[in-house]
């Protein structure tokens, strides 16, 4: 119960945080419009894209914060866990696109640069810097939901950009070569794009339904074996429902003994593997040492004992 109450906690904060930052970058991007139409700034303009692209990960990590948040039904009997992972793997997607946009629009300006109002880039981009720096920092301290981390990292890679942007603004003010802001845009570009496939591929393993990042089935047999009463473990799939919950179902053999006595050894192994593993939603088939060369499918006769266990 204290578990959920705490999900509910950080749900709540991270909805607000999103919804703050949504309003923060809105009223970035068009103060972006605005600065590069008067200052014939292309590169303003470029980062209003890209700001553009912050605000719809933004808004899509707000739509999986709610729909995570949403009981689980007849229908959906997990509820909407993975509406964040697929956010943050639209997000993640976006950013590969982002980045090589941003390859291709350095590349032309590296061919053909052109004169840019370099004060006003620099004021504009301040502001961004502190903007964008404000808005990571806050998701980052919500949660390490893998939805919400997507999102900070677009933020990041945000605030990255506009401090090369400023670095740029400074060196071409100096020296007035502006193939500067060009060769600092496929620096940022190459950090987005490693960012991005660091998602990419958590994401896609969850949706797999790959072993959860940073779990071995070597630790966790070994973890079930470790109870008193066990003889062997077979049959083992773990798997993530969401970036944070995790889910197991396997075989464990026991001696042939009463309900209470196997009880005993479901609850014990329910427990370690949450409060070692933070695996919280388990089924566990017990069954007795003749069963051990059967096959996976193995059918118990009459003394079956089956074992579920499910923590919130």
């Amino acid at each position: 119960m204290h578990m959920h109450a705490h999900r509910v906690d950080d749900t709540a904060a991270a909805a607000h945080v999103l919804r703050l930052s949504l309003l923060l970058t809105a009223g970035y991007i068009l103060l972006l419009v605005v600065a590069g139409i008067r200052a014939h700034s292309l590169a303003l303009l470029s980062e209003a894209g890209h700001n553009l692209s912050d605000f719809l990960a933004l808004g899509l990590s707000l739509a999986a914060v709610y729909l995570e948040g949403r009981p689980p039904s007849a229908t959906k009997t997990y509820g909407w866990r993975r509406a964040g992972v697929l956010a943050a793997l639209v997000n993640a997607a976006s950013l590969v696109i982002v980045s090589f946009l941003i390859f291709y629009e350095a590349f032309q300006r590296l061919r053909n640069p052109g004169q840019v109002q370099a004060v006003t880039i620099i004021w504009v981009a301040a502001a961004g810097v502190v903007l964008n720096g404000v808005i990571a920092s806050l998701l980052y301290r919500t949660s390490q939901d893998l939805n919400i981390r997507s999102a900070f990292l677009h933020m990041l890679g945000d605030t990255l950009s506009t401090a090369a942007v400023i670095a740029g603004g400074v060196a071409m003010m100096m020296t007035a070569n502006f193939w500067i802001d060009a060769a600092l845009s496929v620096g940022i570009g190459a950090l987005i794009l490693w960012s991005s496939f660091g998602i990419l591929r958590e994401t896609l393993n969850i949706l797999l339904e790959g072993t959860p990042r940073g779990m071995t089935l070597e630790k966790i047999e070994a973890k079930i074996l470790s109870v008193a009463g066990v003889n062997y473990v077979h049959d083992l799939h773990v798997w993530s429902i969401g970036s944070e919950t995790h889910a197991l179902s396997c075989h464990v053999g026991i001696a042939d003994q009463p309900l209470s006595a196997s009880d005993a050894i479901l609850r014990e192994i329910d427990e370690r593997l949450r409060h070692d593993l933070q695996i919280s939603h388990t089924t566990i088939q017990f069954e007795h040492e003749a069963c051990c060369e059967a096959t996976d499918g193995c059918v118990m006769p009459a003394g079956e004992v089956h074992g579920h266990g499910h923590s919130h």
